[in-house]
């Protein structure tokens, strides 16, 4: 990863609610979540979330795809996997043994039985 597409994740976290849009996505897992209901759990206006979702696909944190309808947003898992290795990289100096790569696997969420 280029150090300035890294800065470019960064500052798109660096914003309380992008963070926690971006942490929701995550726990979303690869299903990801409705735009509808990310507004609706924070009490975000529609605008100001279309600005935070905006800054958040600009810097490849999250994709978008359309459900009939509706907008699902997804984490961009392997984007956040290579911000978390370029800013661990030299964790453990010259000992790479010592520092396991940090790596998230999402896995489907199940649905619950009613």
């Amino acid at each position: 990863m280029e150090s300035y597409i890294a800065v470019g994740a960064l500052g798109a976290l660096a914003q309380e609610a992008r963070l926690t849009i971006f942490r929701m996505l995550v726990q979303a897992g690869p299903g990801g979540l409705r735009v509808g209901a990310i507004g609706k759990a924070l009490e975000i206006p529609p605008a100001t979330l279309s600005f935070h979702l905006a800054q958040l696909q600009h810097a490849g944190l999250v994709t978008a795809r359309r459900k009939g309808r509706e907008m699902i947003q997804v984490a961009a898992f392997e984007r956040m996997n290579e911000l978390l290795a370029y800013l661990t990289k030299n964790c453990c100096g010259e000992d790479l043994q010592a520092c396991a790569p940090i790596v998230c696997k999402p896995t489907p969420r199940r649905r619950k039985k009613p």
